[in-house]
């Protein structure tokens, strides 16, 4: 597995918006975002543990008008920006579906396999 860049590190503010990417998996292409919060950088796959939709409410924003909690702009279901945890909704304890990522010498890189585009 090759590290690849996702976004500067300075490009992710304290629950401010994230990027968006895409994650190719076996041919198979799936959105995915990353966001900071807690002074770390977390990304999960861009889909809401009640329906298979997007979370962001306009192109990567992803946080409540708190900057606390992910919101699905769909329903309004609520998850923890540092676990993908379920909080609140109609996601019945399910929660979001990790990515990994670290980051290192002010970027933000996908420790995963299969290619990943930014958009």
């Amino acid at each position: 597995m090759n590290p690849h860049p996702i976004c500067a590190s300075e490009d992710l503010a304290e629950g401010g918006p994230g990027v968006r990417f895409t994650l190719d998996r076996q041919g198979v292409c799936e959105p995915a975002f990353a966001v900071r919060f807690g002074g770390r950088v977390h990304a999960y796959l861009n889909r809401c543990a009640h329906l298979s939709v997007e979370l962001d409410w306009q192109p990567g924003q992803f946080f409540d008008h708190s900057g606390l909690y992910l919101i699905c702009a769909t329903h309004g279901a609520l998850y923890a920006p540092d676990s993908g945890r379920c909080i609140g909704g109609r996601c019945n304890g399910k929660g979001l579906n990790p990515v990994t990522v670290v980051e290192d010498g002010g970027q933000v890189f996908l420790i995963e396999e299969g290619r990943e585009s930014v958009g």
